[in-house]
This record gives structure tokens, C-alpha cells and sequence, in this order.
């Protein structure tokens, strides 16, 4: 029997509410508008036991930061993902401060990253269980982020790129699979090159869908996986887009346009990053790319502009909806 029968049930009793939270409250999926799906505002690679809000003024964050998010809004974004974990600099009042200036939504996270060799895992992702660990993002969803009342809107993961999972990545992907089943969050991962179908056949064991699941990073990996798993139902994120990466991402999209999986396809930069490391927070990455040089290429290959608008709106809300995919999960088939 799947470990999901067993909690399957109580999982859609705690789901709530379907919809998205944003920090600065819950919205209708319908509310989010043109969506980026992966970027940042803020990160901090000194590592779990050292990174701390004492390391940069929020103050000087935000003056880098919001003239590129009101860019990004004259573009027509309204709504930003904002991927930065716990332990690499995640600041959920940060955000909703640059909400509240720039009038654009952004969706916060729980989780942990297990990539670049575990640098960012707290000492407790070696021991506690994968209950445990699950508790934890549960009573975030539940309750908000360290006392802010903030909520989080997907649970961010992370895996190392080695061909097989590590034992604490396979655990951070089961306890992802039992907080989803509770909260009904959107699973992104960071996975890249890295094993994603193995995680897709961990969230098969609990009864988890593909559907609650982004390959984050997917440009980096081997188109055949990436088909593999858009057949499976997962959500393919092409976020790493730059300038130099803009034939590789028109590439795949189209790619997986063909293979009929448009409405599985998740576009971004994973862009921003202010350093407190660096002076000055480094150089900041915009958000731009995307419409100077990824839709006039979209265009030029002959995807119209109602493919687009399911791009950069429909798909996104769709991925990021509370619960969606618990209502066909184990065949559950409820009304919503």
C-alpha cells in the first residue's frame, strides 16, 4: 500500500483554503497575474551555521533591489517567486516590505536546500526523521515564518547533482512529499543535472503526484529526462535565463511544446541575488531578460501570444495553486 493512503485523507483536511500566499496574504491564483517563477532578492552563501540578518541592512537591500522589480513591473510582472531558502538568506519581511513599495506580489518559502554538498543544512537535517523534519515546514504553512505570521507558498528543496540520491536528500524529498500532503504546497526543487526522476518515484511511494513537483534548473538537464517527466505530470522550469542561455531555453521550450507539455512549462531568471558578502551587495541581476530576448525568440518561432500569456500567467498560477493536484491524487476525484 502507498504511504499516502495513509494520510492522504487528513493531508486534504488541512489544505484549507486553495489559492496562493503571498507575504502579504493569501490571493486567488486568479489574482497573480504575469508570473516569475524563480528569482531572488537576496542571498547569503556563508553557510547554515553562519548566515544571519545581522550581515546586511535590509534598507540597502531594497535600494538595489526595487528599481529592478518596478522594471519588471513596467514589463507587466505582478507577481515574483522568490526561491531563497532558509539558511541562504531567507527574509520574509524583507519581502513584504518591497511588496508594499513596489505594489508587486511575492511568494516566500519553507524547506530545505540540500545542494552543493549539504553547506546549507541546519545540523537537525541529520537528525531528525522524516516526520520530523515534515513538522517543521507544516507548522510554517500552519502557523507563518518565525513569528512574522507570513506564510510560505511552496516548499523549497534542494538535491546534490550526483547520479543517485544522497540518504539526506532522499529524506528532505519524502518529508517534502508528507508536508505537501498536509499543506497541499507545491514541491520546487533544485535539481538541475541531477537524479529528478528518482524523486519523482520517492513521491510515488507516499502517493504524491508529479504535479506537486518543479524540476527547478531543468535547462540544465538531458532533454530525454525532462520529457520523461513532463509525461509524468511534473512541471519543467527553464529559470535560469540570461542573455547567453536565451537559445538553450527556446530550445527546450520548444521542445517541449512539440511534445505537447506547454501547459507543464515554467519560465524565469534566477536573478537578483544581493550578496551581503560583497560591497554593495555585488552586482544585481534584473529581471528583463525574459522580454528582450526569450519571447522575441518565442515569436519568431511561431508561438502565439495566447501561448505566451499561458507561459508567464496560467501556468504559473496553476503550479503554484494550493492543492490542486490533491484532488485527482490516489484518485480522489472531490469537488473543489
Amino acid at each position: 500500500m502507498k504511504k499516502g493512503f495513509l494520510i492522504l485523507w487528513f493531508g486534504l483536511m488541512g489544505v484549507a483554503a486553495f489559492g496562493v500566499e503571498t507575504v502579504r496574504g493569501p490571493v486567488d491564483e486568479g489574482e497573480l497575474g504575469m508570473t516569475l517563477s524563480h528569482e531572488h532578492v537576496l542571498v547569503d552563501f556563508v553557510g547554515a551555521d553562519l548566515v544571519s540578518r545581522d550581515r546586511y541592512d535590509r534598507a540597502e537591500v531594497i535600494a538595489l533591489a526595487l528599481p529592478r522589480v518596478l522594471a519588471a513591473k513596467a514589463r507587466g510582472v505582478r507577481t515574483i517567486v522568490e526561491c531563497t531558502p532558509n539558511f541562504i538568506g531567507r527574509d520574509p519581511e524583507l519581502l513584504r516590505e518591497l511588496s508594499e513599495l513596489s505594489g508587486v506580489k511575492f511568494l516566500t518559502n519553507t524547506g530545505l536546500y540540500g545542494a552543493v554538498g549539504d553547506k546549507f543544512l541546519p545540523a537537525y537535517a541529520w537528525t531528525e526523521s522524516v516526520e520530523e523534519l515534515a513538522a517543521r515546514w507544516i507548522a510554517e504553512a500552519n502557523e507563518g515564518i518565525e513569528g512574522t505570521g507570513i506564510k510560505p507558498a511552496f516548499i523549497k528543496l534542494a538535491v546534490d547533482r550526483d547520479a543517485m540520491l544522497s540518504e539526506v536528500d532522499a529524506k528532505l524529498i519524502a518529508a517534502g512529499a508528507l508536508a505537501h500532503l498536509e499543506t497541499g504546497l507545491t514541491m520546487a526543487v533544485h535539481t538541475g543535472a541531477g537524479p529528478g526522476l528518482a524523486q519523482l518515484d520517492i513521491l510515488a511511494e507516499y502517493g504524491v503526484g508529479a504535479a506537486a513537483w518543479i524540476w527547478v534548473h531543468a535547462q540544465g538537464a538531458q532533454e530525454a529526462d525532462l520529457l520523461t517527466a513532463a509525461k509524468r505530470g511534473a512541471w519543467i522550469s527553464l529559470d535560469g535565463l540570461r542573455e547567453k542561455t536565451v537559445a538553450r531555453h527556446v530550445e527546450l521550450a520548444l521542445a517541449l511544446r512539440a511534445a505537447g507539455h506547454w501547459a507543464q512549462v515554467l519560465v524565469s531568471h534566477d536573478a537578483g541575488w544581493f550578496d551581503p558578502a560583497k560591497p554593495g551587495g555585488g552586482t544585481y541581476r534584473g529581471y528583463e531578460v525574459l522580454f528582450t530576448d526569450f519571447l522575441p525568440g518565442l515569436r519568431e518561432a511561431g508561438v502565439s501570444e495566447t501561448e505566451i500569456e499561458s507561459l508567464l500567467v496560467k501556468n504559473p498560477a496553476k503550479a503554484f495553486a494550493v492543492g490542486q493536484d490533491l484532488l485527482t491524487t490516489n484518485g480522489y476525484d472531490g469537488a473543489r
